[in-house]
């Protein structure tokens, strides 16, 4: 049930409000694509999309539609009681560095075993993300890794003053 501070979503349009908790994992048809200073880094239409209360969907790409080239294993790791431990990446494209721009489950939990190798891209912290046509906008904050675009509708968990979500 959607709480009274969600926005109503429009026709072709999705409240994040609407997601389910524990997420659910899809796969999704749409073209997805990362670049970080002109280079490709991923061009799928193979990628999972994972829906959460509160969240704009993370998107999940298959190891073999990333430029691992780029790719570097990053420092730290964090854990989601839903998908288990995550693993983080930096891009590297010649002397730029993006730390921590990706992140994978190694081992996933049983319920989200197809993550498993797939990466997620932070918005923020490449060039540029891409759904279909439409260029991406970073979920608030700096932690969640979800992607806005026109058919999702919040507001979005991440902002100032919504941790308590």
């Amino acid at each position: 049930m959607r709480p009274p501070h969600a926005a109503p979503p429009g026709p072709d349009q999705e409240s994040v409000w609407d997601y389910p908790r524990p997420p659910r994992l899809e796969p999704s048809p749409r073209r997805v694509r990362v670049l970080v200073a002109g280079e490709l880094l991923v061009d799928t239409t193979r990628a999972l999309r994972l829906l959460e209360t509160s969240h704009p969907p993370s998107w999940y790409v298959p190891p073999a539609d990333v430029a691992f080239e780029h790719l570097r294993e990053g420092r730290g790791e964090s854990f989601c009681e839903w998908k288990g431990v995550a693993r983080y990446w930096d891009v590297v494209v010649g002397a730029e560095r993006r730390a921590g721009a990706a992140w994978s489950y190694p081992t996933p939990s049983p319920r989200y075993a197809a993550l498993k190798d797939h990466l997620a891209f932070y918005a923020g912290r490449v060039d540029e993300c891409w759904v279909d046509d439409e260029r991406v906008t970073p979920q608030p904050g700096g932690f969640y890794g979800g992607w806005v675009t026109a058919d999702v509708v919040g507001p979005f968990k991440g902002g100032p003053g919504t941790l308590g979500w």
